[in-house]
């Protein structure tokens, strides 16, 4: 099972970088996104295929018309939080009314239900299970957010396992799809989006992803930007991940979306026997 997944935010929604971490700093800097939808929107007719996606809802509240486009072409949108912070730096009523706000201006664009949410950089650790239950009181079905390894921003490693789930927890269930992983010089790997993704020969993610049976890619519109301005102050290891191979990119995922059949969050859910499904109980 490959499920495609686009996480919509500016280039500019870098994490771990002071001078882009709240809407303050936003402001600042030129918009790149209707130019980068579009190229997601070719690529996505060109290989006819489709998939969900993940919007911050300040993106919904500064241009509501490209949910509008998104929904229109008959793609899922679900919620990326509000504000684009890192869970496992918030308190329970923070992360709660994030989500909320963000549920409710993508529902008020687009006039359908949000029920799938994606945590910024997967950011749900083990002592956040409680998001789980908000997630839940708020409507969503299905979350993305867990890392099941040991990761940059805490990772979730006592789940262990990269399928999907069902999360049980304080009496209340939610499924889950956590990001596969591999194991690369000893470390865990995503390779089928993000860093990884642009870094890393088409050949090896090609290997990778033919000995996946379950596969979750996730992109962002600033992957495909190799226009994008370099933002100064970032570090050395943060500006090398955050543009490294965007040159490539664009043909690297076009290979990838003809070379592999992909399906949506929808028809996931569908596809999937959950009745039989792996339980977490947290």
């Amino acid at each position: 099972m490959n499920i495609l997944t686009f996480d919509i935010e500016d280039w500019f929604h870098i994490l771990d970088n002071d001078s882009t971490k709240t809407a303050k700093e936003w402001v600042k800097y030129e918009s790149r996104l209707q130019q980068n939808i579009e190229f997601i929107f070719s690529l996505l007719d060109e290989c006819n295929v489709k998939a969900t996606f993940f919007c911050l809802g300040w993106i919904a509240r500064q241009y509501p018309h490209i949910l509008k486009e998104i929904d229109k072409r008959g793609y899922e949108i679900g919620s990326h939080t509000n504000n684009h912070q890192l869970v496992h730096e918030q308190t329970q009523d923070e992360f709660r009314n994030d989500l909320r706000e963000s549920v409710r201006i993508i529902e008020d664009s687009i006039g359908k239900k949000v029920k799938y949410f994606r945590a910024p950089g997967f950011s749900i650790t083990e002592c956040e299970k409680w998001a789980f239950a908000l997630m839940a009181e708020e409507g969503i079905e299905a979350d993305f957010s867990v890392f099941p390894a040991p990761h940059g921003h805490g990772g979730f490693p006592s789940f262990k396992v990269a399928q999907p789930s069902i999360i049980e927890y304080q009496g209340m269930s939610i499924k889950e799809f956590p990001i596969n992983t591999i194991k690369f010089l000893g470390k865990p790997l995503i390779f089928s989006g993000g860093g990884y993704f642009r870094l890393l020969p088409y050949p090896v993610i090609k290997y990778f992803a033919s000995n996946a049976d379950y596969m979750v890619a996730y992109f962002h519109p600033r992957d495909f930007d190799p226009g994008q301005p370099v933002i100064k102050d970032l570090n050395l290891l943060r500006k090398f991940k955050s543009y490294v191979g965007l040159s490539t990119s664009q043909s690297k995922a076009r290979k990838f979306l003809s070379d592999f059949a992909f399906i949506d969050v929808n028809e996931a859910i569908a596809t999937i026997d959950w009745s039989k499904a792996r339980k977490v109980i947290l």
